[in-house]
Parts: C-alpha cells; sequence; structure tokens
C-alpha cells in the first residue's frame, strides 16, 4: 500500500486528479468557446472535443443530504464531475450535449437555478457568518439568502450592461472583498467590556495587539486586571472581540449594516478598485434585511437601465460622476461620504500593473 500523500497547508491544490478526463485531455489546446444559454458554457478544443458546463446557484451552507442530492445528480447526468466557485455556485461538467437540457431540468425540478453566466447577477460571496467566524456582527448568508431571492430573475438572464459581482461580509474586516456592490456591518459604538471576565479569559497583551489603531491598552479595574478603549481612536472595527470576547461589540442597536459599490478585482479595461460607501447606518434587521435589499435594488436598477454595455457598477459610476449617481439611485448624500483622505493617491498602489 502506498504512503498518503502529506497535505498542503498553502498554495492552490493540484487540480488534475480530480478533472474531467475530456478537460485533461485537452488542458491548453482550446480552439474557442461560447455560451449556448445562460448558465451553460460551450468549450471546444483543437481535435473537435467538446464540453458544455452548467452553472448553477446554491444555498452556500449546505447540509449532507443536498450534497448527495447534486452528486447524485453529477453521476447520472454529468459522469461525477461537479466543482464548486467562490461565488457558491456549482458547476457540472457535460461531455454528451443531449444530456445538458435534462440536466437543467433536473436542477430546476430540485430548487437550484442555473445562471449566472455572462452579464448577470451572480450569486453573492460572502464570509462565514455567525456559522463559522468568531467576530461576526450577522448573519452573511442569511443577508445573502434575502437578496438572491429578489435577484433570482437577474440571475437567471444577462441584462445587465456587464457582469454583476456581489459580496458581503459580516464585519468591516470585509473578508468578502472588493465587489460592484458589497454590504458589510458597520458598528457604530466602541465594545462593551465586562471587567468581571476579562482577567479570566482574556491575554491581554494579545488583545492589545490586535488592535489596529492602538486603541486598548492594560488597566485595572476595582482592584483586577482589565482592558480599556481609548474611544477617541476607536474605529469599532471588532477585532478585539475574538481574542477577547468580554469586550462585546455587537449590540442590536447600534450595530449597522452599509453599502458600498464600485469595487473591482479585475485589471480588465481598467485598473482594479476599492469600493466607496454609498449607504450607512442601515438596520441589521434579520432575517430579511428589507432595507438593504431596497438599497440593493436601487442601485442595480439605476445601473441596468444607464450603464453602457460591458461597463461594470464603478465605471460606470467614474462616466456619470457621483452627483448624478445618488440622483439616480435616489440614496440620500450625506457629509460622512466625503472621502478627503488624499495621502492614498500617490502612495497606494490600486492597480495591478508594476510600476517602479
Amino acid at each position: 500500500m502506498s504512503e498518503f500523500r502529506r497535505p498542503i497547508e498553502s498554495g492552490v491544490p493540484d487540480p488534475f486528479p480530480f478533472m474531467h478526463p475530456i478537460l485533461k485531455k485537452n488542458y491548453g489546446l482550446w480552439e474557442w468557446h461560447d455560451r449556448p444559454r445562460v448558465g451553460v458554457l460551450r468549450h471546444v478544443a483543437q481535435n473537435g472535443d467538446a464540453v458544455w458546463t452548467v452553472k448553477a446557484g446554491t444555498q452556500r451552507q449546505m447540509d449532507v443530504f443536498t450534497i448527495r442530492k447534486l452528486c447524485d445528480i453529477a453521476d447520472r447526468y454529468a459522469d461525477g464531475h461537479v466543482r464548486f466557485t467562490t461565488r457558491s455556485n456549482i458547476e457540472f461538467i457535460v461531455s454528451d450535449e443531449k444530456k445538458v437540457d435534462l440536466l437543467i431540468d433536473k436542477l430546476e425540478n430540485e430548487g437550484f437555478p442555473v445562471g449566472g453566466t455572462g452579464n448577470s447577477v451572480s450569486m453573492v460571496s460572502h464570509t462565514q457568518g455567525w456559522l463559522h467566524c468568531d467576530i461576526p456582527g450577522t448573519d452573511a448568508s442569511g443577508v445573502v439568502k434575502a437578496l438572491m431571492d429578489e435577484l433570482y430573475h437577474e440571475f437567471k438572464h444577462e441584462e445587465m450592461p456587464n457582469r454583476v459581482k456581489i459580496t458581503t461580509s459580516c464585519c468591516q474586516i470585509n473578508c468578502g472583498g472588493q465587489g460592484d456592490i458589497a454590504i458589510n456591518v458597520q458598528h457604530t459604538k466602541p465594545p462593551k467590556i465586562d471587567h468581571d471576565l476579562v482577567a479570566n479569559v482574556c491575554e491581554r497583551p494579545a488583545v492589545v495587539a490586535r488592535c489596529p489603531v492602538a486603541a486598548i491598552r492594560p488597566a485595572l479595574v476595582n482592584g483586577k486586571p482589565s482592558l480599556e478603549v481609548d474611544e477617541k481612536k476607536c474605529v469599532c472595527c471588532g477585532a478585539c472581540y475574538p481574542p477577547c470576547p468580554p469586550m462585546q461589540i455587537n449590540d442590536p442597536v447600534y450595530s449597522k449594516i452599509a453599502i458600498w459599490v464600485g469595487g473591482k478585482h479585475s485589471s480588465t479595461r481598467s485598473k482594479p478598485t476599492f469600493h466607496k460607501l454609498v449607504a450607512a447606518g442601515l438596520p441589521n434587521n434579520a432575517p430579511r434585511w428589507p432595507e438593504v435589499s431596497e438599497v440593493v435594488m436601487r442601485i442595480l436598477r439605476a445601473y441596468k437601465n444607464d450603464g453602457r454595455p460591458w461597463e461594470r457598477v464603478g465605471e460606470w459610476i467614474e462616466r456619470v460622476g457621483w452627483p448624478r449617481f445618488f440622483e439616480m439611485s435616489g440614496l440620500p448624500f450625506t457629509k460622512y461620504h466625503v472621502d478627503n483622505y488624499r495621502g492614498a493617491r500617490v502612495s497606494l498602489n490600486a492597480s495591478a500593473q508594476l510600476r517602479f
């Protein structure tokens, strides 16, 4: 018996052991590709081999029964070959064109919509939320579910000027990354400290080191070792909460949700950009977050109606200007939207191009 391969803890895993035989055979030898219909990609190799990729949306956090159902579908229609994307879509690799329509009908009947290709709104990428993360201020999975219920049509139809990538993050650290539209939690008050618990629960030097703005320092409270927060420095990021749960940052009233727009990772047509704040102080109103959905839909409707072909959301805003964007989306403009930090314009390399 051969020895098991030692696990690799970093880097991209080797894709070839689980790759579809036709993909492996024609790796780097593809002639052309197209989209026969929404949710379906077709790749044709130089030797005439063809494969179809059928993309469907999932609920992201899945139970074992749902996973087994998807695997059974893959065994029946896709030679057992599937892969998940970073946006929680599932892609079935099909080598027989006759099975494509049968696979789509099966997925739709089982509640997995087929779409998310081309100029559509793809599934929302998001962080773990309450399920796994130690710092969340909301449930990112729940926000995604509520949003995708509203965006079902846009997922199944390619009617946007360009693809739209939406992200959610359950705190201001923003693990979801830059997106055309991003939904992040914002804590608006410094943490409340339970001084009776700090000494027994928290490693104080680690908590002090965790603060990105040096707003936390050791203190003695009622004769017990504890911590204190300089509220003039505190940015309410919540980074102190994971190493020290007695520094509670979540609050049913003062933990809000903010909407950001214009982020982009790619360097296609324009350089990568950071998203910018356009709505703040939205209520963290589980389980459906109607106020968040309303703002997102306002932005998407304005972009859909006015964006030019192939313009991403940020490129559209740069063309029409920020005053016009706020006017078209119907969002209020406040003093909190003014970005007066000028240093980053010359010191921060936000481009994928190398320069010296």
